[in-house]
């Protein structure tokens, strides 16, 4: 079964990391991912840019519109996820538990389903 992780960050706390620490941080994922993937669990990553170069589309009365920015204020924010194979949530824990960047954000496992599949 496929697990998406999504990885939040808080957003104030994220801001003052010092880019060293980032750029540390991005060899160390980049090592855990290969070592996932090896194992034929690793399906996709991907680092997502800070919040305020989001764009949100809505429809209102059947007109699209854009607004730049995330939809909402919030204290976290969504910086990245990471796609994985495993065989339960219990196996999925046990696999986000040995990522790197569960020390500087929180982690949201949730099991994935296909439409087109129905399952």
């Amino acid at each position: 079964m496929n697990y998406l992780c999504q990885i939040w960050f808080d957003t104030e706390k994220s801001k003052l990391v010092p880019q060293e620490e980032w750029d540390a941080l991005t060899q160390e994922c980049i090592a855990s991912d290969n070592h996932w993937e090896e194992r034929g669990v690793f399906q996709a990553a991907l680092a997502l840019r800070a919040p305020e170069t989001a764009v949100t589309l809505r429809i209102k009365q059947g007109v699209t519109t854009a607004t730049d920015g995330p939809f909402a204020e919030i204290k976290e924010h969504l910086g990245g996820f990471v796609l994985i194979e495993a065989a339960d949530m219990e196996e999925a824990k046990t696999i986000v538990s040995t990522l790197p960047i569960l020390r500087y954000a929180s982690v949201e496992i949730r099991p994935g389903y296909s439409i087109k599949d129905g399952r």
